[in-house]
């Protein structure tokens, strides 16, 4: 566990290396998206305990390791693909029933009253 002057040391080397940017967004769909790196940029630092930057110029992957994690993340990818179609598929299904049914319902004929069961009055 890291001393207390050890912590403060470790996190003044790392804010230093922060850069700081003010970006004017004319889109809110490119400002979601930036935000998104930024908060897995975030997520992977306090994972791994290093930027991507720094997995890259300390040789801790090679290029092969980069193929193989693009390669895991596309099947992953279209994984997801998969589920969402199915997802979709299946609220399409669920409509046409909800819809097929309505279609279908009709009142009964106010000559059939007497044989409608309405339980007990509220």
């Amino acid at each position: 566990m890291l001393s207390l002057r050890e912590l403060v040391k470790w996190l003044t080397e790392h804010l230093l290396k922060m850069k700081s940017k003010t970006i004017k967004f004319r889109d809110p769909v490119v400002e979601n998206v930036v935000d998104k790196f930024i908060s897995r940029s975030d997520f992977g630092f306090e994972k791994y305990g290093q930027s991507m930057h720094n997995e890259r110029i300390t040789k801790q992957k090679d290029l092969a390791g980069y193929l193989n994690d693009i390669q895991e993340e596309l099947m992953d990818a279209i994984l997801y693909i998969q589920a969402a179609r199915e997802e979709l598929n299946d609220n399409l299904v669920s409509e046409t029933v909800v819809e097929a049914n309505k279609a279908s319902f009709r009142p009964p004929h106010p000559s059939h009253a007497e044989d409608l069961e309405y339980g007990s009055p509220v």
